[in-house]
């Protein structure tokens, strides 16, 4: 077996982690706070694996990374949370910037590694439970949380957790969404492509069951007891055989396959149309622009755009509020062109009709919202200001571990019209233009959501 010494930020990075993450999101979602922040500001109910992702992906840059990557993650979580604030649906306040609860949200990640190791069957024993917890609190000081909000051992850990429990934690709405009706709901994973849409609905519900018999299960008894749920034999035993196999099988891998690393997901296949751009225009208002996934948009759907790219450029405060101020820009233009009740809200038919007659009688249509916005885009991915996106650069936007190398690079030769190996802003911006556009989806710009 491979060396089991204490490390936190190894055993972060195990495959096995994924037994845990839903078990990690319920934790978090119990606490009030986080419940009305997700339910106010976040995508998780459109994009569950997106979240989990998230989560992971900063707890990554938070416990790996050298000391300037620690601080560009923690300013730019600061910077998102400023945003999550405002009057829950029960009349409560709710502040993300709350000590407590950030103290909570990242506890839960430590404690959800430890119970990964003891549910597999090879827990810490005292002394490595120590340097673990050693390893996660020389991170964390960087949040500058005031003293006393994160215990000073591990061995305070449970007490801390119980008391948590008792005094701030409810089965909130969020919570009961996401071991509810979310998982019955959830859209097909893209590592799972190869269901279909078809085959993933008829195993959607047992994957939902198994997820919520398994995190129930897992979850601490305080816990549990809180929020009135009951482990059953069966989930016991599920729970059971799912861990001990993990932790008898992946401590064995070698490290490329025990350690998760950005695994992309498999081309999609061409199916070319006479006219894309209804097709495109489709797709692109129900994998971009619906961010909450529930058939229609509103300007907090721009918004989370806004957030994704900001996300992934890491941009200081002056860069996100230029990037923020032109997508709500694209917003007005959009509620004003299509939003015809005023309601607020603008569907997917609206989206597409609009936009295919406002491009086919104005040639200026979209430089009244959509070309502002990736302005903006463009100019916080061009870090070094050269007038010009490198191929990292571009990567910092479209990529990802969703992104397979092929499709990434594919996109970027779409651009690069002039085949010199960077993107000007030109060709950046004509390239959506053709997206929006071209009735031929040879055009250049026409595939930047991969191969239909």
């Amino acid at each position: 077996m491979a060396d089991r010494g204490a490390s936190f930020r190894r055993d972060l990075s195990e495959w096995r982690i994924a037994l845990v993450a839903w078990r990690l999101l319920v934790l978090q979602a119990a606490d009030p706070v986080v419940s009305a922040g997700m339910a106010e500001h976040s995508t998780y109910r459109a994009h569950p694996w997106r979240r989990v992702e998230h989560t992971l992906g900063s707890g990554r840059r938070l416990f790996y990374q050298d000391e300037e990557t620690l601080r560009r993650e923690i300013a730019r979580l600061e910077r998102a949370h400023k945003r999550i604030r405002g009057t829950g649906p029960d009349g409560r306040p709710y502040d993300a910037g709350d000590a407590a609860t950030r103290a909570w949200v990242l506890l839960t990640l430590f404690e959800c590694v430890v119970a990964m190791r003891r549910l597999g069957g090879d827990p810490y024993d005292a002394r490595e439970l120590e340097r673990a917890y050693a390893e996660f609190r020389g991170a964390v000081a960087a949040f500058g949380l005031p003293e006393g909000e994160i215990p000073g051992t591990a061995g305070e850990l449970p007490s801390y957790f119980a008391r948590y429990a008792r005094e701030r934690l409810e089965f909130t709405e969020a919570a009961r969404y996401l071991l509810g009706d979310l998982l019955r709901e959830a859209p097909r994973p893209r590592r799972l492509w190869f269901l279909g849409d078809a085959g993933w609905r008829a195993v959607r519900l047992v994957v939902a069951r198994l997820i919520r018999e398994l995190t129930v299960a897992d979850l601490p008894p305080a816990v549990r007891e809180r929020l009135g749920l009951v482990r059953t034999r069966r989930a016991a035993l599920l729970s059971a055989v799912l861990h001990r196999g993990a932790g008898a099988v992946v401590p064995r891998l070698p490290d490329r396959l025990r350690y998760r690393s950005p695994e992309p997901s498999r081309p999609k296949r061409r199916h070319p149309h006479r006219d894309g751009r209804g097709p495109r225009l489709d797709r692109f208002f129900r994998e971009v622009l619906d961010q909450t996934g529930d058939g229609s948009i509103t300007s907090h759907d721009l918004r989370a755009m806004a957030h994704n790219v900001c996300w992934q450029l890491e941009l200081d405060e002056a860069g996100e509020a230029r990037v923020y101020e032109a997508f709500d820009s694209w917003w007005e233009q959009l509620r004003a062109v299509m939003d015809a009740d005023g309601d607020g809200r603008v569907s997917r038919e609206e989206f597409v009709a609009a936009t295919l007659a406002g491009c086919d009688r104005d040639e200026a249509y979209l430089e009244r919202g959509l070309l502002p916005a990736l302005r903006a885009v463009f100019a916080a991915a061009d870090t070094d200001g050269s007038g010009f996106l490198e191929f990292d650069e571009y990567r910092a936007v479209f990529g990802g571990p969703r992104v397979h190398p092929a499709e990434l690079s594919h996109g970027f030769r779409q651009l690069d019209t002039d085949g010199d190996g960077r993107i000007t802003r030109e060709e950046f911006l004509a390239g959506f233009t053709g997206f929006f556009t071209a009735r031929a989806d040879s055009v250049p710009g026409t595939e930047l959501l991969g191969r239909a």
